[in-house]
């Protein structure tokens, strides 16, 4: 049950906080979220898939 938990209460933090998170990043590094966020969801969905099948 776990391993249902986690993933679904990173991907709510994540969620909750994405301004703040967006506006950091922007700060410190100044680039654009666009493809790196597409690839973190990817992986993301891969791990969640994952963890389904095994």
């Amino acid at each position: 049950m776990i391993k249902f938990i986690i993933p679904a209460l990173i991907f709510f933090i994540i969620v909750l906080f994405w301004s703040k998170i967006n506006e950091l990043i922007y700060q410190n590094f100044k680039i654009k979220l666009n493809y790196v966020i597409l690839t973190i969801i990817f992986i993301f969905i891969m791990i969640i898939s994952f963890l389904l099948y095994n």
